[in-house]
């Protein structure tokens, strides 16, 4: 019995964002979609805009199972997991081990093939689209939760916001500046009614 893609329906069922009040409940399998759609966003902007040369499906299916293991581990707060050099470092080989043990799940056919989508290369540029990517859907779900009036979420909008910034990216900016102001309309805004 392949147990694979029932380990990645379960993402459904983890909860992010646990230590904060949130007035919508968001869960790791909505938001990779989101990140492999703002992934996708990044990296087509970086090669049609600014004339890079991103791995656009690589950096997409990065971006897809970038929290697979959270299957296993959960979602480690932030702050939790950044205390300090010492806890990160063991948590990030807990996620590899997490991702070994559902990879060990496929047949060896498909292993194979996914393998190097389950283990992003974290030195790679198309890796560096998926954490901008990651940081922007935090910052849109901040938005989103400010403009429901959820003041819980001030402090995080302003330290994503800047993290964004100071990773001095044009393709992020170029976001912010075209894409990030329509997340304030209502729908009858966004359809001009």
């Amino acid at each position: 019995m392949e147990k694979f893609y029932a380990y990645i329906d379960r993402m459904k069922f983890i909860k992010r964002w646990q230590l904060m009040r949130s007035t919508r409940d968001e869960n790791i399998m909505e938001h990779s979609h989101s990140v492999a759609v703002l992934t996708h966003a990044l990296s087509l902007i970086e090669n049609e805009v600014f004339g890079g040369s991103v791995n656009v499906e690589k950096a997409v299916f990065y971006a897809l199972y970038h929290e697979v293991s959270e299957v296993m581990t959960g979602d480690l707060p932030t702050p939790v997991k950044y205390f300090n050099q010492s806890i990160h470092g063991e948590y990030e080989k807990l996620e590899t081990l997490a991702v070994e043990k559902i990879a060990d799940t496929l047949p060896q056919a498909l292993k194979q093939a996914l393998y190097p989508c389950l283990q992003a290369d974290k030195n790679s540029a198309e890796y560096r689209f998926v954490k901008a990517a990651d940081k922007l859907s935090a910052y849109i779900k901040c938005l989103e939760e400010l403009r429901s009036g959820n003041n819980e979420f001030v402090q995080a909008e302003k330290a994503i916001g800047d993290a964004l910034a100071e990773m001095k990216m044009p393709a992020v900016d170029y976001f912010f500046k075209h894409f990030i102001p329509a997340f304030a309309l209502t729908l009858d805004e966004l359809e001009g009614l």
